[in-house]
């Protein structure tokens, strides 16, 4: 893939223009990360409501019927539900990881296979994840395994 950025003082707006010889899988997820870039994510922290900016999220995860966004700074409530976040993020960088939490693939660090087809994934803020076993064959997917 090759990558060309040209800046211009006259352009108002980002514009993003992608050559390909074919629509294959590899433009599609491109055009896919390039789209959920454009979603944002309301988040409620003390009383104040918060625009989450989707690269920024580590995790979603599902509490006592009740939904948060992790970020590094912050864990915010959200009130979208998990198969909200899943059919807006889905195609995107983001993961269903268990039945309560769905998961940024750009955040994790690394992947640890454990007992029972599990997969234990560690993420940039060193906190650990696990991926039940119903789950790994769609990170595998999307990991290009």
């Amino acid at each position: 893939m090759k990558l060309t950025i040209h800046e211009n003082d006259d352009q108002d707006e980002l514009e993003i223009i992608v050559k390909c010889k074919e629509l294959n899988d590899e433009v599609i997820q491109v055009l896919t990360s390039i789209r959920s870039l454009e979603r944002k994510v309301l988040g409620t922290l003390d009383g104040k409501i918060h625009l989450l900016v989707p690269n920024d999220i580590f995790y979603f995860e599902s509490v006592d019927k009740k939904n948060f966004a992790y970020t590094k700074q912050a864990v915010y409530e959200v009130s979208m539900r998990l198969y909200q976040i899943e059919e807006l993020f889905g195609e995107g960088n983001f993961f269903r990881a268990t039945k309560a939490t769905i998961l940024n693939l750009d955040k994790i660090k690394s992947l640890t296979p454990r007992l029972g087809g599990r997969v234990e994934v560690t993420l940039e803020n060193g906190e650990n994840m696990l991926v039940s076993r119903q789950y790994v064959p769609g990170l595998k997917e999307k990991l290009g395994f």
